[in-house]
């Protein structure tokens, strides 16, 4: 039953968000506290010595900025909600649990932890000046919701890497118990994905009308998710780092993407991240059938 539950975790979580879904979607003030946990308990794990950003992430950063960027101005004119929904599912920075898929593959960890924290920085950066051009409420112009998206995004992101780092330092004895718990972030991440689902639900549920909208908006999440592993493999191919490579532009904290949708964007282009986990995770589910079996990925 256990190893069960280890196995469906991901599964049962969104079920479990879905079906309870009054009950989750009151939580969704614990997302960002949620989020900062995870981060911290990853990069606890990453010493500054050991950043090396590698050409590999330049152009997979590249990428993930200008490619998110495209997606939405191709899309914009189709309905903004799935040019959105697809903008925030290449955006959207490496999961955090990504390390942990990328080792049981044969990638290297190292680079991609490095590419975890550059990518998280891409986003604090990249989001404040993009999502007050979109659809974010009531803001009176874009300094303004320059400065209040950068004021909430960018502690989120980097702060728990500056903490993990001055524990590190400063509490070295609390950092090696902290560095204990890594496998915690996993269950974090479960517990977000339960509270994010809930509001999804909710949202859908109350924007009926919009059905199709929901189901093309999922379907170009699934098409993103095929282009951001495909090319992160081929381009991680020419530096003989095609796992690293797929997992770094492909695996997405979704979480993240849909704690945006839902505070700065539309809240029904939460619907794109939320697709991608189900994507995602089939992937991922299939390249580790695969190496179990020693095919080729």
């Amino acid at each position: 039953m256990i190893k069960f539950l280890k196995d469906w975790t991901l599964p049962l979580a969104m079920l479990l968000g879905g079906i309870a879904y009054p009950i989750f979607s009151q939580l969704s003030i614990l997302t960002p506290w949620l989020i900062m946990a995870m981060l911290f308990l990853t990069f606890s794990k990453l010493s500054i010595s050991e950043l090396k950003p590698e050409r590999l992430h330049v152009y997979l950063l590249f990428i993930q900025i200008f490619g998110s960027l495209l997606a939405y101005l191709l899309l914009k004119s189709i309905h903004p909600v799935i040019a959105q929904g697809a903008m925030l599912c290449i955006l959207a920075p490496t999961a955090t649990a990504a390390p942990v898929i990328t080792g049981k593959l044969g990638g290297s960890i190292a680079s991609l932890t490095t590419y975890t924290l550059l990518s998280n920085l891409a986003v604090a950066i990249v989001a404040p000046l993009c999502f007050p051009l979109m659809e974010i409420g009531d803001h009176p112009n874009f300094l303004a919701g320059f400065t209040l998206i950068l004021t909430k995004v960018f502690p989120l992101l980097l702060g728990p890497f500056i903490a993990a780092q001055l524990v590190r330092v400063f509490l070295p004895k609390i950092h090696h118990q902290i560095s204990r718990l890594y496998g915690a972030g996993f269950y974090i991440w479960a517990f977000s994905l339960t509270i994010v689902t809930g509001q999804m639900v909710k949202e859908v549920l109350g924007q009926s009308q919009n059905s199709y909208i929901a189901i093309y908006t999922a379907l170009v999440a699934l098409a993103t998710c095929i282009f951001q592993f495909f090319i992160g493999k081929t381009i991680g191919t020419r530096y003989n780092n095609r796992i690293t490579g797929g997992q770094a532009l492909g695996q997405k904290n979704t979480i993240l993407a849909i704690w945006m949708a839902q505070t700065y964007l539309n809240p029904l282009s939460a619907i794109g991240p939320g697709a991608y986990v189900l994507w995602q995770n089939l992937f991922n589910s299939w390249q580790l059938w695969r190496k179990s079996r020693g095919k080729s990925i």
